[in-house]
């Protein structure tokens, strides 16, 4: 809700108010524009929903059986944020939030407008008509393409920040012990696995991003 439901509900206000900005009329979809107001909205959400999406990622990683990285046992949603909260405050509950913002900015900026376009591309030609599944679901696939290869590496990188051990630091704060932020984990994955370790899980972010319910903008 925090996360998505800000991203799509600011994207339409944050485009028209762009729109109005350099003196266009708010019902022209412009490119450039519609990027914008993705990577602002998406950005927005990030910030929003970082603390639970940090839970989340923590709780999915945690196995007694086969530990996957640092491991974090908590009892349960309510008990993660208290935990990080008493150990490290606000900063605790907003770690890797610049690899947060980064990953759903560049998914938000290409998600809407590659959609749209797609969708008007398909109508306009007559190759599909304009109220009718495979519309979406093409549309839907196309843009969840282009976000896959837009964000997956940002995604790999807020993955890696969220699961890194800590170290406490000469000022006494907590801080991560493999990454500073998300250029350098990206740059130490390169320089380690190659492109292939930023697009590591593609194969099931693909089909994830290519829902139709996921892009088509009547379902949000």
């Amino acid at each position: 809700m925090l996360l998505n439901g800000s991203r799509l509900g600011f994207y339409e206000p944050f485009r028209r108010t762009i729109n109005r900005v350099i003196g266009r009329p708010v019902t022209d979809q412009i490119p450039l524009t519609s990027v914008a107001a993705g990577a602002a909205s998406g950005a927005f959400g990030a910030a929003l929903g970082n603390p639970l999406f940090l839970v989340k990622a923590r709780m999915q990683a945690y196995s007694p059986a086969l530990p996957v990285g640092t491991q974090h046992f908590y009892k349960n949603s309510f008990d993660a944020l208290s935990t990080i909260w008493k150990s490290e405050k606000v900063r605790g509950l907003y770690r890797g939030v610049d690899a947060a913002i980064l990953r759903t900015a560049m998914g938000s900026s290409v998600q809407l407008p590659t959609y749209n376009w797609t969708k008007n591309q398909l109508v306009t030609r007559g190759i599909l008509p304009a109220n009718n599944v495979w519309t979406y679901l093409a549309s839907s696939s196309i843009s969840g393409v282009c976000v896959c290869l837009v964000m997956q590496p940002a995604d790999t990188a807020l993955t890696r920040m969220y699961n890194q051990p800590t170290a406490m630091g000469p000022d006494g704060k907590l801080r991560g012990s493999l990454y500073k932020n998300p250029i350098d984990c990206l740059w130490k994955t390169f320089k380690a696995e190659g492109v292939y370790g930023w697009y590591k899980g593609s194969t099931c972010t693909i089909p994830t991003d290519c829902s139709p319910y996921y892009h088509h903008p009547d379902c949000k």
